[in-house]
């Protein structure tokens, strides 16, 4: 930490307070950190003078979300650090004056591209944000930040997308050479989202929650804490996609076991969830049927359904019991356990209902 974040110092010997600077672009900006006893990260506070935090209001999630991931105190900090030169440099880029030229261009360009396909443009000109439907009715936004070179250089364009979106720009080039490729792309990942619609739209999809038009990834429901993980791989949507199965072993073998024998019999000209339905000869749970609360199971040690995000996934082999876990309760449930004994990676102990 020292050698990371030389200004930041200790006021406690229990370690659980710092307060100090830290440095960016050859600034210091004046910090206090406080942790709990525990020393979970997630659990911090911070506290920042009025620069830092107005600096760092518009990445504020992304802060957040590095005091969850990062394993102690010293690479939070080089996060914070990182997090802090992009800010700064998007702040400065923000404050550069532009010619006159830049707004009669980007006006200019506006209106040949045409208003209606502008979701909205913020007061300062330098961020415009466009939409645009594919074939099938879809509504998409795309996000252009222009640096103070444009039409020069091109904006910074951020889609929603589940893979990478690169913009070939020449200086003679304007916003409909990026409209029309954007409408390209769209049409390109069109088979990947009504695969996706087609599995949210007919099966009770457990995680993600919201899905962005991003997510590659569906934790569909099969039967009472029984539920299958695909991965699928949007440039190739029809292919047979990464499969894990999340349930008792009991349940979960058999279904691993038609899945690798009927492997050959996946046809690429049907759709991906009559394919899962052929493969694993099921019928997914149907949306009309049933509710969600009939697999939205909540763990047996906290009681609840969603615990940072996550939802149970441990679930009791014992057929008479089955009751489901989150992995980090169980963990710690196990960990307390005298009789419990553990092997590198794995902990094995009792099952907190039945004692199996």
């Amino acid at each position: 930490l020292l050698r990371q974040c030389p200004l930041l110092l200790p006021q406690n010997r229990e370690g659980t307070a710092y307060e100090g600077f830290v440095t960016a672009q050859g600034r210091d900006f004046h910090i206090r950190i406080l942790l709990p006893m525990d020393f979970q990260l997630k659990n911090a506070r911070l506290e920042c003078s009025w620069q830092l935090k107005k600096i760092l209001h518009r990445y504020r999630h992304i802060v957040k979300q590095r005091l969850h991931s990062c394993p102690d105190l010293v690479s939070f900090m080089v996060e914070l650090k990182t997090i802090l030169e992009i800010a700064l440099k998007n702040t400065q880029d923000l404050h550069i004056q532009r010619p006159p030229e830049y707004y009669s261009c980007l006006v200019r360009d506006l209106e040949i591209l045409g208003w209606n396909k502008v979701m909205c443009v913020d007061t300062a000109l330098t961020t415009v944000k466009l939409k645009a439907e594919d074939s099938c009715g879809r509504q998409h936004l795309i996000t252009l930040k222009f640096n103070a070179k444009y039409p020069k250089e091109p904006p910074d364009c951020l889609v929603d997308f589940p893979v990478q979106f690169a913009v070939s720009w020449m200086p003679q080039n304007s916003l409909i050479d990026i409209y029309k490729q954007f409408l390209a792309a769209l049409e390109l990942l069109k088979e990947f989202w009504d695969a996706m619609d087609e599995i949210d739209g007919k099966t009770w999809v457990l995680e993600p929650e919201n899905p962005t038009r991003s997510a590659t990834t569906r934790r569909i429901a099969i039967g009472n804490n029984v539920s299958v993980n695909i991965e699928v791989d949007p440039r190739h949507p029809n292919m047979l996609p990464e499969c894990y199965f999340l349930g008792a072993d009991h349940v979960v073998n058999p279904l691993r076991t038609k899945l690798n024998n009927n492997m050959h019999l996946w046809d690429p000209e049907i759709s991906l969830l009559q394919n899962l339905k052929d493969l694993l000869d099921i019928d997914f749970p149907s949306r009309a049927v049933l509710e969600k609360s009939d697999f939205a199971k909540d763990c047996g040690i906290c009681y609840a359904y969603r615990l940072d995000g996550t939802t149970p996934d441990q679930v009791c082999d014992d057929p008479r019991c089955g009751q489901p876990f989150h992995q980090a309760c169980l963990y710690e449930w196990l960990q307390g356990l005298p009789s419990s004994r553990q092997s590198f990676n794995i902990i094995f102990g009792e099952c907190p209902y039945c004692n199996k």
